[in-house]
This record gives structure tokens, C-alpha cells and sequence, in this order.
């Protein structure tokens, strides 16, 4: 099994991949163990001091005026984790909790918390052994970090609270944890604090749909190929010339994919045939600019993504220096701006999709192809309710790409009276991102039937070699009106799992 290392710093999202939908293990390296010790000593230092210090001796947010005696301290600790796990809602997927665990993980191994090794090594332990805490949907406004969703993981460490075990059932944290001879940790100043002070949860979800996106854009780009293909277009917009004289980075790559997707099509270049046009629609002429945009919105978000997984976010928190200070880096907008961001872009990216589909089912504007790409039009109504899906997918997408970040609510009597809805942001995007998965899917479905249609004609060698996988994939060809849904599932399924993206670059050798 794939191992991650964790030491005060270097880990990538790959890394993050890895643990959170590969089940990697997790081991503290040395330097990370040594980083931690020194910075513990340091708050334990400040505990055994009169004067009061934010998060190791007072009270936390609005309450943080109190000076806790030190007898009071570990139920203070274990208080604020008990009293912050309070989400509600649908469960959160279980690679969301185990990214959110290891990311908060990778913070406390960087020495810039004063967590002790000892309570390191069991957040380790419980990603080893599979024990995922029950996280809930609601609960985080994304500022003081995500506040309700680390706590629910905070609390199993405890050996209190709900988690999924390895074989996928919840039961009660404590059971889990002996089971797995796991002994729950009793906190100490500042520990309870500093497990819940981070933008994890919005951050992980960041990272994975980055890794989403980027094997979508390229499926995108195929399709748009495809929906070309079948449309008799014309690929002389897609010549590099015409782009390098606009040089965004991600339209170059969105036209030289579709280009090589599109090499010796015998279906391209007939837009003068029977119906005689000077320019194909803009859905179809403009597919690079609009996936280009999006894939550069992609490439800042990677950007902020790899910013702030080389933070380390807690308040307070202990500087090489010694000190231990208060600040403001637990605030998600970073993040949340660009997850809004992507929002936008995947909204986009769906509708020139979804125009294309339902250009490839008109007759009037699909250049011979028959109505709905029926077998018997009138008899059979062919893909008309596809697109329909396909519409009411990114009318859901338009409403999600309106910005979480936006917005804000004030909490903790004011105290906290600006939040970035960091969490909001990210929950919003995971559903774009299925809803995209689905709508390239219906796009390749209708796209692939057309292309069969236009028979006589003979589709460029990579979009053959897409058709044929599609098909020993269990997503049908042309015919008579059958139950469609199973068919978009393995659309879904093909596009999703990369199979799509496989078997074109088998083709054309690796996509941009």
C-alpha cells in the first residue's frame, strides 16, 4: 500500500489524492516529531505562566476575556470540542473527511500549532486503520476554519461521537477506536483549539475537484471534437496561428486537443456542401475559447491550492521565534473565491455543451441528421429527453455558480463578524462537478450517435477509437427507442472514470 510521509512541509495534492481516495497509510516523519516536541514545549511554557494567553489559558471567540485556571483546562479543552460538534444535515463522503483529517494533520505536523506528537500519531492512526468520523453537512461558515466538521473529527479522536468503520458501518468513535487498539487522547491546552482552527475541509474539496476538472476539461474538449465531427464543421478555426494571436494558455490547449482529436476526419470541411455556411454557431466555432477560459481559471485555482497547502493555519500560533500569536490566516476567502470561481467556469463549460447537444438533435440546424437522432421519427423520440436531462443539469449548474463568498453572516456575538462561507463554496462545486461529469456524457452520447449516422463518411481515427470504447463500455448506439437512463449511467460512468480520455490519448498520445 502507498505510504505518505508527513514533515513540516511538501506535501502535495497528490499526497492528499492519495490518502483521501486511495486509502494511503500516513506516517510523521522524524523531522515532523522533533517540530513538534519543540513547539509543545513552548506552550507548556505559556500554560505554567500567570499571564493569560488566547487559546492556551482563556476562553475561545467572543468568551476569549476569561482567564481559565489551570485545573480547568483540559475540560476546557474537551469542552470546546464537544460543543463545536454541532453539524447537521446528510453525512459528508468519506473521502471529504479523510482529506479534511489529513490536511488538518499536515498542519499540526508543521510545528506551528504546539499539538503533541502523541496526539499526531493517533489522527495517523485513525486514518490507518480506516475509522472515518461522521461529519454532517451544515455546520461551517468557513472562517476560524471549518469549525463544526473538524470538531466531529476531533471528537472521535476523543473516542467519543459517531464514525464509519473500515468495513463501512457506523457505530459509536469509542468502539472503533479499542477495536483497532487506538487509546482516545485527553487534550491538553491549546490541543482542542488547534484541531479545529483550519481551512481543511474547503481545501480538500479544492484540491480534489481540481483533480476532477482537469480529466473533464480534456473529455470536454474531445466531445466538442465529436459534436464538430457530426455537424460536418469546419477544424480551420482550431489552426494554432489563429489562437497564437491570442495568447490565453488554455484556449492554445482547449484547439490543439480538439485538433488532435479531430486529424484525418473524413467528416470535417462538408460545412459547403448541401446547406452552404460562411461560419459554424458559436457553440461550436467557440469551444476553445470557453474551455480555455475555464481551464485558466483551473490553472489559478491550482495556484491558491498550492499556497495554501503550504500553510500552516491555526490561531493562536507558535512562530520559529517562540511567540505565540493571534491572527486572522483561518479566514477561507483564498480559497472560497476560487472555488466560486470554479463554479462559474464548470457552469459555463456545461452550457456550450448542452447548446451543441441540442444543436446535433435539431433537423433544422444539424445539417442532415434526422429529428431527435430518432430511428423512426414520430415512432421513436430519440434523444429529445436526454437533452431535456441535459437542460435541467445546467439550470442546476447556473444556480450553483452563484457565489457562496459572497455572502456573510456575523457569529459569536460579532466576534466573528465576517466569514467567507469557504465550506458553502466547496459543497456547492462538488455537485458541478458530477452535474458536468453528466452533461459531457449526454454531450459524448448524442455526439457518437450522430456521428454513426452520417453514413459514407469516415470520423478521424481517435474519434473512432472513443466510439468503439463507448460501446464495449455499455453505452449503445443508434436504434429504436430502448430505456435510456442505463445508457447515460455508462456515459456517466465512461466519462467519469476516464475511460473516454483513455481511449482517445491511446490515439493521439497525451492531451494538453
Amino acid at each position: 500500500m502507498h505510504t505518505v510521509v508527513l514533515g513540516t512541509s511538501g506535501t502535495t495534492p497528490a499526497d492528499v489524492i492519495a490518502v483521501a481516495r486511495g486509502n494511503a497509510r500516513v506516517e510523521l516523519s522524524a523531522e515532523a516529531v522533533t517540530a513538534l516536541a519543540k513547539a509543545r514545549e513552548i506552550v507548556d511554557a505559556l500554560a505554567a505562566k500567570p499571564e493569560p494567553v488566547y487559546g492556551v489559558s482563556t476562553g475561545f471567540g467572543a468568551l476569549a476575556t476569561r482567564h481559565i485556571s489551570t485545573e480547568l483546562r483540559a475540560q476546557l479543552q474537551r469542552n470546546i470540542v464537544r460543543s463545536h460538534a454541532a453539524g447537521m444535515g446528510p453525512r459528508v463522503e468519506r473521502e471529504v473527511v479523510r482529506a479534511l483529517m489529513f490536511l488538518r494533520l499536515k498542519t499540526v505536523c508543521s510545528g506551528h500549532t504546539g499539538v503533541r506528537p502523541e496526539v499526531a500519531q493517533t489522527m495517523a492512526d485513525l486514518l490507518n486503520a480506516g475509522i472515518t468520523p461522521v461529519v454532517h453537512e451544515y455546520g461551517s461558515l468557513g472562517c476560524s476554519g471549518d469549525l463544526a466538521p473538524l470538531s466531529h473529527c476531533a471528537l472521535a479522536l476523543m473516542g467519543e461521537g459517531d464514525a464509519e468503520g473500515p468495513d463501512g458501518t457506523v457505530r459509536p468513535a469509542g468502539e472503533l477506536l479499542a477495536e483497532a487498539g487506538i487509546t482516545p487522547v485527553e487534550l491538553r491546552e491549546k490541543e482542542g483549539l488547534a484541531l479545529l482552527n483550519g481551512t481543511d475541509g474547503m481545501l480538500g474539496m479544492l484540491l480534489m475537484a481540481i483533480d476532477d476538472l482537469e480529466k473533464l476539461y480534456k473529455s470536454a474538449d474531445i466531445t466538442a471534437a465529436l459534436s464538430l465531427e457530426a455537424l460536418l464543421g469546419t477544424d480551420k478555426v482550431l489552426a494554432p496561428e489563429l489562437h497564437a494571436i491570442r495568447p490565453h494558455p488554455g484556449q492554445g490547449a482547449a484547439a490543439a486537443n480538439m485538433l488532435a482529436v479531430l486529424e484525418g476526419s473524413g467528416l470535417t470541411g462538408h460545412h459547403q456542401d448541401d446547406a452552404p455556411r460562411v461560419q459554424d454557431a458559436y457553440s461550436v466555432r467557440c469551444a476553445p475559447q470557453v474551455a480555455g477560459a475555464g481551464r485558466d481559471t483551473l490553472t489559478h485555482a491550482a495556484l491558491v491550492a498550492s499556497r495554501e497547502l503550504a500553510a500552516a493555519v491555526d490561531n493562536p500560533v507558535v512562530l520559529p521565534d517562540g511567540r505565540v500569536e493571534s491572527n486572522g490566516n483561518f479566514h477561507g476567502a483564498p480559497v472560497a473565491y476560487v472555488l466560486d470561481f470554479l463554479a462559474i467556469a464548470a457552469a459555463d463549460l456545461a452550457s456550450i455543451a448542452e447548446r451543441r447537444t441540442d444543436r446535433l438533435l435539431d433537423k433544422n440546424r444539424s445539417h442532415g441528421l434526422p429529428p431527435f437522432l430518432a430511428d423512426d421519427a414520430g415512432v421513436d423520440s430519440g434523444l429529445m429527453i436526454a437533452q431535456y436531462t441535459q437542460a435541467a443539469l445546467v439550470s442546476e449548474m447556473k444556480r450553483l455558480a452563484v457565489p457562496a463568498s459572497a455572502d456573510s453572516i456575523p457569529s459569536s456575538a460579532m466576534q466573528e463578524d465576517h466569514v467567507s462561507m469557504g465550506w458553502s463554496a466547496a459543497r456547492k462545486l462538488r455537485t458541478a462537478v458530477g452535474n458536468l461529469a453528466r452533461v459531457i456524457a449526454i454531450e459524448l452520447y448524442a455526439s457518437t450517435r450522430a456521428i454513426e449516422l452520417r453514413t459514407g463518411l469516415t470520423p478521424a481515427p481517435a474519434s473512432a477509437a472513443a466510439i468503439a470504447a463507448a460501446r464495449t463500455a455499455g453505452v449503445e448506439g443508434p436504434g429504436p427507442d430502448r430505456f435510456l437512463s442505463p445508457d447515460l449511467a455508462a456515459a456517466e460512468t465512461f466519462v467519469r472514470d476516464g475511460g473516454l480520455l483513455a481511449a482517445v490519448e491511446k490515439v493521439t498520445g497525451p492531451l494538453a
